[in-house]
């Protein structure tokens, strides 16, 4: 038997725009997985520290218990290991430069994707931070432009929160806290200081782009998990979510659905996130674009697939920021003629 989960971040419209995006949303492909699959949905209206989407992942890999402790998916230690950092004792956190800017009366976190920051200009401000980290008794490592981590055993018991989380809102409610979080904002605050007007951030702002004045905290130490749900493969595993590739014998990346069909296993996982930077920052123009491009690349070759009898199951992980809905279709569940294709059941 062969199976796929589908994890689409993002690939809910947002209840106050969902009527007008669906107008404008020619898929037809998800139409009709959507409306002939049987489908569940899991949703909150408490705080979260991490959104819908990660907080699946993280449970699938057995970090639900950990996750309620650490807040954001405690993913530091497997990260390092697929991205060949050295491995070192100590409870590490993802640490990643980022741009904070100033609202009317708050702070907010921008979306460190849109950085664009260079290894360089990474290097040379890691360099800055690191002995600033080293005075606080905290080791940096580097691992790539935007994403280091710091070992802070001292602050192993902080919640924490995911930058797509926190993106795009006033930081105060999302950065870390619990035992040493005053500890954590005097060493954020020296790295600001240190950064602000750095020859690095003016040649960024004569450029025009985001100067990097601050630093997240996010990801902390895993602590024990519970039983993971089995893959067999992942696929497109991206970001910081390529810490899971350590928990799965093997990971492919796949450029399109068609491509990726003879390269199953039994049970398989793809992630598809190119919604999320357009989710995040409201260009629901590019999200429109995006969810044609998955329909035409992803989908239609998979249900194909399906009805062919190549696979025998798909299971779509769609979310947004506070909900999950899972859409499970069979080949016997395609037959259902009388049901009439519809994106309607995207938001019950």
């Amino acid at each position: 038997m062969t199976e796929i989960d589908i994890l689409l971040p993002f690939g809910l419209p947002p209840a106050e725009l969902a009527r007008d995006l669906l107008k404008e949303l020619n898929t037809p492909a998800l139409a009709l997985l959507a409306s002939r699959a049987t489908s569940a949905i899991e949703g909150t209206d408490d705080f979260q520290r991490a959104l819908p989407h990660e907080r699946w992942i993280a449970r699938q890999f057995g970090l639900e218990s950990a996750l309620h402790e650490s807040g954001s998916p405690p993913i530091a230690s497997p990260l390092m290991q697929v991205m060949d950092v050295p491995p070192q004792a100590g409870a590490w956190f993802v640490l990643q430069p980022v741009h904070i800017h100033i609202a009317r009366d708050h702070l907010v976190l921008t979306d460190p994707r849109r950085l664009a920051l260079s290894d360089a200009e990474s290097r040379a401000l890691f360099d800055i931070a690191s002995p600033l980290f080293q005075e606080a008794g905290k080791r940096l490592a580097y691992g790539d432009a935007g994403t280091w981590f710091v070992e802070a055993e001292d602050w192993s018991r902080l919640q924490t929160s995911s930058p797509d989380a926190a993106s795009g809102h006033n930081i105060d409610i999302w950065m870390p806290k619990g035992p040493g979080e005053r500890d954590w904002r005097k060493v954020q605050n020296d790295v600001q200081m240190h950064w602000f007007n750095h020859a690095v951030n003016e040649e960024r702002e004569q450029k025009q782009l985001k100067p990097v004045n601050s630093v997240w905290l996010w990801g902390g130490p895993s602590r024990e998990s519970e039983q993971p749900q089995h893959y067999d493969k992942t696929f497109n595993l991206s970001a910081w979510m390529r810490a899971f590739r350590k928990f799965v014998p093997d990971h492919a990346h796949a450029a399109d659905g068609q491509g990726m069909v003879p390269l199953l296993e039994k049970r398989n996982l793809l992630l598809l996130d190119n919604l999320l930077e357009p989710a995040l920052s409201n260009d629901w123009g590019r999200w429109l674009d995006g969810m044609r491009q998955i329909d035409e690349k992803w989908f239609a070759p998979l249900l194909q697939a399906l009805k062919s009898g190549k696979l025998d199951r798909i299971s779509l992980i769609a979310t947004h920021d506070s909900r999950i809905s899972r859409f499970t279709a069979t080949r016997s569940s395609l037959r259902k003629f009388w049901v009439k294709p519809t994106l309607a059941t995207l938001c019950p």
